[in-house]
């Protein structure tokens, strides 16, 4: 018996599930938006129980791998990276002030790629949908100090989403979008905000639109970089900080 084989009699019917239709998916026997065969014929098949066959579907399902239509049968789902990789935004949402600096790191090394790979891709309405983000922004912060909040999440999670969006490539969009959630990106900013904030990051994202309207990736890169590692700066310094209290 190899070392292989007793580990693969530990595991659960729900894993065999899970791997055997990640099999089936990896060669091509299944395919997004493909129909799994019935549950009496697909449980045989993988050699598990329905009861089990049922665990994994969920399973899958949670992991936005499969759906279930009522009535109708088991589906692939579209296997869209935003969908597959959306459990990454429940990972930030959770993480603490300890170790939120290490996220903004992971953070800053994609989006650093992602406005460099934008600079050149970007269409006039991109750069147009920016600038009106950006006005919008600046109204925010005419109403000073009654500034909202949340008009201003929004704004900055807009300003990235379409920078990432511009990049070409969905993978790296919604590895940048899951990374920071909404929940760890409210966290952040209402204690940034209290520390009068808001107008730095709206300088730097004016300074980021600046280098993209010049098509310059590199300076689009820098800039980028700058920004980010200010707020990840902010996030180590104040790490032990209780979030309750900002």
């Amino acid at each position: 018996m190899t070392d292989a084989e007793p580990r693969a009699a530990t595991r659960s019917q729900t894993d065999v599930v899970i791997d055997g239709i990640k099999s089936m998916l990896t060669r091509g026997e299944l395919r997004a938006g493909s129909r799994l065969p019935i549950e009496k014929d697909l449980a045989a098949q993988l050699g598990v129980s329905r009861g089990s066959l049922r665990e994994g579907v969920r399973a899958l399902a949670t992991l936005g791998v499969l759906e279930t239509r009522q009535g109708d049968g088991t589906y692939v789902t579209s296997l869209d990276p935003g969908v597959l990789l959306s459990p990454l935004g429940f990972l930030a949402d959770l993480q603490q002030p300890a170790h939120a600096a290490d996220l903004l790191a992971v953070r800053r090394v994609l989006e650093a790629e992602s406005v460099s790979l934008a600079a050149t891709r970007l269409t006039d309405a991109d750069l147009g949908r920016l600038e009106d983000v950006l006005r919008g922004v600046d109204a925010l912060l005419a109403s000073d100090p009654d500034v909202d909040l949340e008009q201003f999440v929004q704004a900055d999670t807009d300003f990235h989403a379409i920078i990432a969006a511009a990049s070409g490539n969905p993978a790296l969009a919604a590895i940048i979008d899951s990374l920071v959630g909404r929940t760890f990106r409210a966290r952040l900013w209402r204690a940034i905000s209290h520390r009068g904030s808001l107008l730095e990051t709206q300088t730097e994202h004016r300074a980021i639109l600046a280098e993209l309207l010049k098509r310059d990736p590199e300076r689009a890169r820098i800039r980028m970089s700058v920004h980010l590692l200010g707020v990840e700066q902010f996030s180590a310094a104040h790490a032990d900080e209780d979030p309750k209290a900002v």
